[in-house]
């Protein structure tokens, strides 16, 4: 069976940046498992999936346009130190990450700076304007459950359980 919308995929793969740090990976043991066509995983890997099979290998780079975006400088900001009241101190650090209601929904945004009480943030995605490479191997494709189609993504083993 090939790979196409309406379809499961669980793949084993090592995501890496433009100087070889390994970013993400799944193996057989702890695979990936998506529902293709349901815009669950960045287009430039979606697209380069499509039609391939059980047992295919590729390795696929993906410009920023097609995975997580350019980065988006009104996405970086100064916020008063205020904003974070009710966090802890030690986790107001460059690097820290929290999660934000926005007019865009939830979204994950990064310190980047502190400076007495001006606090730097960034909205952006982590991998905003990185160029990714994935070397993929197809572990199986199957037909997605009507449970799965209707949930617009793909159930683990012994199926799917809301919280």
């Amino acid at each position: 069976m090939q790979i196409a919308p309406n379809t499961v995929a669980s793949l084993a793969y090592v995501l890496t940046n433009t100087q070889g740090e390994t970013l993400d990976q799944a193996d057989v043991h702890h695979p990936f498992v998506y529902l293709h066509g349901a815009h669950n995983i960045i287009p430039g890997l979606e697209n380069a999936l499509t039609g391939k099979q059980k047992g295919d290998e590729l390795d696929v780079t993906i410009p920023p346009e097609d995975a997580y975006g350019l980065k988006d400088e009104a996405l970086q900001q100064q916020v008063p130190r205020s904003m974070f009241a009710g966090a802890d101190e030690e986790h107001i650090v460059p690097g820290a990450q929290f999660h934000a209601q926005t007019n865009a929904g939830m979204q994950t945004i990064v310190i980047t700076a502190v400076e007495g009480d001006t606090i730097t943030i960034d909205g952006n995605h982590p991998l905003a304007g990185e160029t990714l490479n994935f070397k993929v191997t197809v572990l199986d494709v199957r037909a997605a459950t009507k449970d799965e189609l209707s949930h617009g993504h793909a159930h683990g083993p012994g199926g799917h359980h809301h919280h």
